[in-house]
């Protein structure tokens, strides 16, 4: 990929860290630079990229605390290489759509929306938020997309929306939504890319499992159900974050420890989940390499693999049967033990692995004898935002080249899945 080659900016805005990646234009979308801005926020913030062409690999350090001057020295360093000219349009992960279908061009109208949803998810939407601005400012011509996390579950019937609480609370868009979304469209595409039968028709399980993890049960090709619900706090516990709690706990500790809500926040979204019940690491590689000798590592392991099981099992009542199971993210995708663990006892529903391929992580790796095909796949949400915006771009769906830039705020409908 050349620098003058046209393209797709991905921005892929997290809590602490901004991830890039440009994709030449075509079918197929090609990868080239790409990287990180990480620990923002956290001291000792990197840039790390990749430049396929050139064949160079750097991580530099960055004398920078914040987003906004995160997200402009990019920006300078970007211009330096002059890579901007060639981008036809930058393509946003924003976690929050709330009642958003598909991803949208922004305009002065979404901006005002996404601000007004704030509350919604305060780690994520005002560093998203920031991003978006940024680039307005510094180039007020470029299209930009907003690509929705919670899109992907808008199919959920609504008996999976709803929250037990009063029905008041509903109007103010207090529900459940779910997160992942858009790693688990590139997954539903890569199933039905690969031919199985159960992307289309059929009953799959994605498990996205990483410091962020959640489980989405998928009928035909819809989402039905999710493990992440209102905010992604909720479902299964991760690296940090506590997933489902009890919530007479909150009041508890009001009582007898005098924590106050941003206490709370705090504790069940970043002090929580492996690192947690650990007291010494969120990563699963360093737990496990731990468990041995370090009964705290040992039960983070157990319980994580424990909830797991359970999601998998409830989503199989919900989908009536499994047909395919897919495991992804970093502890889905690169850890056998926890693999085998998950799976371990749930024989009654057809999972059988193969244990020689799945200390491979090889593609596949249930028998050939189980009902249930279990597959380790490698997610790509940037490659997603790229894909959707493409289709944004194009009259038609298919990944065409593109020459043309849509005109900024023009209102487009388009299905994008």
């Amino acid at each position: 990929m050349k620098a003058s080659d046209p393209c797709v900016l991905v921005i892929n805005g997290g809590s602490s860290s901004i991830k890039f990646a440009f994709y030449r234009l075509g079918e197929p979308l090609v990868r080239g630079l790409c990287g990180a801005v990480d620990r923002i926020g956290l001291g000792n913030t990197t840039l790390t990229f990749h430049d396929p062409a050139a064949n160079r690999q750097e991580t530099r350090r960055l004398a920078t605390a914040d987003h906004g001057s995160a997200i402009n020295f990019l920006i300078d360093w970007l211009e330096k290489l002059n890579r901007f000219p060639a981008v036809q349009a930058v393509g946003h992960r924003v976690v929050h759509g709330m009642k958003h279908l598909e991803p949208e061009i922004v305009t002065a109208g979404l901006l005002e929306e996404l601000n007004r949803l704030r509350p919604y998810d305060p780690d994520h939407l005002p560093q998203e938020i920031g991003l978006i601005e940024t680039f307005q400012k510094r180039f007020s011509k470029l299209t930009q997309v907003a690509c929705f996390d919670t899109a992907f579950h808008r199919t959920m019937p609504r008996v999976a929306t709803l929250l037990p609480i009063p029905r008041k609370y509903e109007a103010k868009g207090v529900q459940r939504y779910g997160f992942h979304g858009l790693s688990y469209s590139y997954l539903m595409e890569e199933l039905g890319r690969l031919g199985d039968p159960a992307a289309v028709q059929g009953r799959v399980i994605l498990a996205h499992l990483g410091s962020g993890a959640s489980l989405a049960a998928v009928r035909d090709g819809r989402s039905i159900d999710t493990s992440m619900g209102f905010t992604p706090t909720a479902g299964l516990m991760m690296g940090t974050r506590a997933g489902d709690l009890d919530p007479g706990l909150a009041p508890y500790l009001a009582r007898t420890e005098q924590m106050s809500t941003t206490q709370f926040y705090k504790m069940v979204n970043h002090a929580s989940g492996l690192l947690g019940v650990s007291e010494t690491s969120p990563d699963m590689q360093d737990l496990l390499a731990q468990e041995a000798a370090d009964v705290r590592s040992a039960e983070a392991v157990a319980m994580f693999c424990y909830q797991a099981k359970k999601w998998i099992g409830s989503f199989a009542a919900a989908l009536g049967g499994l047909d395919t199971l897919v495991f992804a993210g970093g502890i889905g995708e690169h850890s056998p033990p926890v693999r085998r663990r998950i799976c371990d006892g749930l024989g009654f529903l057809g999972i059988e692995l193969d244990e020689p391929a799945n200390l491979e992580n090889a593609a596949l790796v249930s028998t050939p004898s189980g009902r249930v095909r279990v597959r380790v796949m490698r997610t790509d949400e940037e490659l997603m935002i790229a894909r959707s915006v493409c289709r944004l771009m194009t009259p038609n769906p298919t990944l065409t080249a593109v020459s043309r830039v849509i005109p900024h705020g023009k209102a487009v409908v388009v299905g994008a899945r």
